[in-house]
């Protein structure tokens, strides 16, 4: 818990001193951002609703910060674990687990993924929708589900190879998901995304 703390409390401060909401336009997010984040709580609290046990819900947050950018983000999900707290009756203690597992350490990875990508790969479109719409989504919750059964150990009575295949296939889940959005976004609503660029991706 101590580490949860000490993880929420940095990632706030960096967003905070960031302002991201200078960068919002005047008539607010646009309403795919507030209609995903309405969604995630349903997302982050599907084992308690459906009383159904998961080993990982999947989370949503890769596609949350492709959308609204990392310090947005991070500002956003905390709503997102204090409405999965009510939705799915957890306490605290396990609201802020899922805030800094399922919310900011999956987002954090994947936009440190997505800075080498750009650093290292062409800047094409394919590019952006493959490696940092799907792969960097993909990286970033199999890592967070791994780095989350290393300081919390697996849930009793599961054992370490069911717990980190569950989380595996959720990573894939949440993947899929982020790349077919983002692609949509790509093609139809480009302006949905903060992290895509006409002048980046689509040279002359």
């Amino acid at each position: 818990m101590t580490l949860d703390i000490a993880l929420a409390a940095v990632a706030l401060s960096v967003a905070l001193a960031l302002r991201p909401w200078r960068a919002t336009p005047a008539e607010g997010p646009p309403w795919p951002w507030l209609a995903w984040w309405a969604v995630m709580p349903l997302l982050w609290g599907a084992d308690q609703i459906a009383r159904i046990p998961l080993v990982q819900p999947i989370a949503g947050s890769c596609l949350l910060v492709m959308m609204a950018g990392w310090p947005l983000s991070v500002l956003a999900m905390v709503g997102v674990a204090a409405l999965t707290g009510v939705v799915a009756d957890l306490g605290w203690v396990e609201s802020l687990s899922r805030l800094v597992w399922l919310g900011l350490v999956p987002a954090t990875l994947t936009v440190v993924l997505g800075a080498l990508i750009r650093r290292w790969l062409p800047h094409h479109l394919f590019v952006y929708i493959l490696g940092r719409g799907f792969f960097a989504s993909l990286l970033a919750m199999s890592m967070a589900g791994l780095l989350a059964w290393l300081v919390q150990g697996p849930p009793a009575g599961v054992q370490a190879e069911d717990l980190l295949l569950g989380r595996w296939l959720s990573a894939w889940a949440d993947a899929f998901l982020t790349g077919m959005m983002v692609a949509i976004f790509v093609a139809f609503r480009p302006q949905w995304l903060a992290t895509y660029s006409d002048a980046l991706y689509l040279p002359r």
